[in-house]
């Protein structure tokens, strides 16, 4: 079997970098933690592996950095192969338990009490989210909410997963079962740790498999504060494993690893494409991943304009635009273009940028400082490429990675600021003139994760929604999660949902079992 490098599964941050060569062998497996609004907390650093935090075998850290401040905020220990491996361990004898045969009640319960965990230190959470990621509270909290309510959700499915009984005549008796998979591998990224932390482990333990998640390596901190409130749940020792480290090291080993059943993967497409190439050829793990996007966000003449303005500001600047669905292009119909763009530049100058934790701060950092070079890079390329720059364009500040919400006007379809994915704060505006041209707009990308349709025409808002080709389409809203509606890509934006009941046939399988009847005569 042939190794599979994911190289780009590592992060290029900063942080990354330094941790790698700023290691320590003596940290405890907890430190205090002293957040902006002076609580002071426990932070767990250690890898959290058969409901321990334990060292790893080679005992070696890597630095995490505050995006606001650009200051270093602990250390956590880094997982490696041999790592993964006593993961793995865990989770497989903790499969072949009671936990995947036995009565669901069990799985409810626990899941119930981490969402009420979550509930219970949402507060604390919220300010670690911002901390780490550089986000501001106000998108911290939503997060958490999200989060709390999804694994309640998915609590509450655990014991209706079920089979069915095929009627085939009188000489057969048929039925199907839906079963776990196994130990399930799950990495996610960094621009929503706990949120993502709950996407992943919520189907995957309601359904009863095992997990070990890999956290991104700029992000560690919430999913291992929740990994302490698991165990106070009662989720039985190996069921939750998380690992701290890198996507060369930690997600490769994950990603090939002959005993993971199953992988589900949040990040980039690229990256997607190795995973995929990595499992199948390790053991054809099942794969579900949730990629890149470039949605279009269409504007239509007949909208409430004050309304879609609101709109398309959560729709790109929420969570500073590092929303994979983000509504990164803006097509508004001809004859309220003006007026939209005056009244989408007024607004967006009112936003609040800056320290994460003022309770008026919209957006807040970038959540590295690679991704802050990789934004302000994409803003040149689009002033160079001809594109007119309505509003932003420039670094906010000096010091933390801020970016200002960025505008552009006059663009050109084929410009690499339409096509390619910037994950930051940076929007392109076009006009259109009728519904099919706009249509085929919004469909000329090699993405199809998300669109946002504004309209007050019920008929015209079901007609596109049904034509564009995404997974999601928002009509009169944008970045509107709920955890009965699932979520998830067409095309180069990924394979499998997240979040409804279509999640949960990511972790099953299905099994058919067909008994031939005797019939005996009197």
């Amino acid at each position: 079997m042939s190794r599979v490098s994911l190289r780009n599964i590592a992060n290029t941050s900063r942080g990354a970098f330094q941790g790698a060569v700023r290691a320590y062998s003596n940290l405890a497996l907890r430190v205090p933690i002293t957040l902006p609004n002076g609580t002071t907390y426990d932070q767990p650093t250690g890898l959290f592996i058969n409901n321990e935090f334990v060292y790893p075998k080679q005992k070696k850290t890597f630095e995490v950095i505050s995006p606001s401040t650009e200051e270093e905020i602990t250390h956590v220990y880094e997982a490696r192969e041999e790592d993964v491996e006593a993961a793995v361990n865990a989770a497989d004898a903790a499969f072949n338990s009671d936990w995947s045969t036995g009565e669901p009640a069990k799985r409810i319960r626990v899941l119930l009490n981490l969402a009420d965990l979550i509930e219970e230190h949402a507060d604390t959470l919220a300010h670690i989210e911002s901390l780490d990621n550089g986000k501001s509270l106000f998108c911290s909290r939503g997060d958490v909410a999200l989060a709390a309510a999804y694994i309640r959700s998915c609590a509450g499915w655990a014991d209706k997963i079920s089979g069915s009984l095929p009627e085939t005549g009188s000489t057969h008796f048929n039925y199907i079962r839906r079963e776990p998979i196994g130990v399930c591998g799950q990495i996610i990224p960094w621009n929503f740790p706990l949120l993502m932390f709950s996407w992943k482990i919520g189907p995957a333990l309601a359904t009863g498999n095992t997990v070990i998640l890999k956290t991104a390596e700029s992000t560690p901190l919430s999913a291992l504060y929740v990994a302490q409130l698991a165990k106070q749940a009662g989720i039985p020792a190996g069921v939750l494993n998380v690992v701290s480290g890198f996507g060369k090291i930690a997600g490769e080993a994950i990603a090939i690893h002959p005993r993971i059943k199953k992988i589900a993967f949040t990040g980039s497409t690229a990256t997607g494409r190795h995973i995929m190439k990595a499992a199948a050829e390790s053991n054809l793990k099942k794969v579900t991943l949730e990629l890149g996007g470039k949605s279009p966000n269409i504007v239509f003449n007949d909208c409430d304009v004050a309304k879609t303005v609101q709109n398309l500001i959560v729709g790109i600047f929420y969570n500073t635009g590092e929303v994979c669905c983000a509504g990164s292009r803006i097509y508004i119909q001809e004859e309220i273009y003006d007026t939209v763009i005056e009244n989408l530049t007024r607004a967006v100058a009112d936003l609040k940028i800056g320290d994460p934790f003022k309770e008026d701060t919209f957006m807040g950092a970038q959540a590295s400082s690679a991704q802050l070079d990789k934004i302000l890079k994409y803003i040149e390329i689009g002033k160079k490429e001809g594109a007119t720059l309505v509003s932003g364009g420039e670094r906010e500040g000096n010091k933390g990675y801020f970016v200002k919400p960025t505008i552009f006007g006059d663009v050109k379809e084929d410009m690499k600021i339409v096509k390619e994915e910037i994950f930051g704060p940076v929007v392109t505006v076009s006009k259109f003139k009728t519904v099919d041209e706009v249509i085929n707009l919004a469909n000329d990308s090699e993405y199809g994760l998300a669109a946002g349709v504004h309209t007050e025409d019920i008929n015209k808002a079901i007609q596109v929604a049904n034509s564009i080709k995404s997974g999601t389409v928002w009509v009169n809203t944008y970045n509107d999660f709920h955890q009965m509606v699932p979520f998830g890509g067409y095309g180069q934006s990924g394979i499998g949902r997240e979040m409804g009941a279509e999640a949960l046939d990511n972790y099953t399988q299905v099994k058919a079992v067909r008994v031939g009847l005797t019939r005996k005569t009197a």
